[in-house]
């Protein structure tokens, strides 16, 4: 069993920083891409950033050169740095990740259960 498990989400100001981590547990024989997507309140799931494992970076238009994603290979986690964030970036944030696991040797696509950030005066 694989799981995603997030964490740093709550209320900021406008303008204001948070910082998101997710950790992957289990039977992980080896994670490819990460990432973090988002969903608004009446909106479709949207991706923010991704990672590969060699850290190759990729952005959103609406989020690049605010927010910075990053990993840490030898404790299968993500991060995301957010800041200058604004009301528009209010959202649940899903950590995702692309891995191989061991126990039944294949290829999994996980997700987080979400973390809720939202941004209000």
């Amino acid at each position: 069993q694989v799981q995603l498990v997030e964490s740093g989400g709550g209320l900021v100001q406008p303008g204001g920083s948070l910082r998101l981590s997710c950790a992957a547990s289990g039977s992980i024989f080896s994670i490819n891409f990460m990432g973090w997507y988002r969903q608004a309140p009446g909106k479709q799931r949207e991706l923010v950033a991704t990672i590969t494992r060699g850290g190759r970076t990729n952005y959103a238009a609406s989020v690049k050169g605010r927010f910075t994603i990053s990993r840490d290979n030898a404790k299968n986690a993500v991060y995301l740095q957010m800041n200058s964030l604004n009301p528009e970036d209010t959202a649940v944030y899903y950590c995702n990740a692309d891995l191989f696991e061991y126990t039944n040797y294949r290829s999994l696509e996980v997700w987080g259960q979400g973390t809720l950030v939202t941004v209000s005066s």
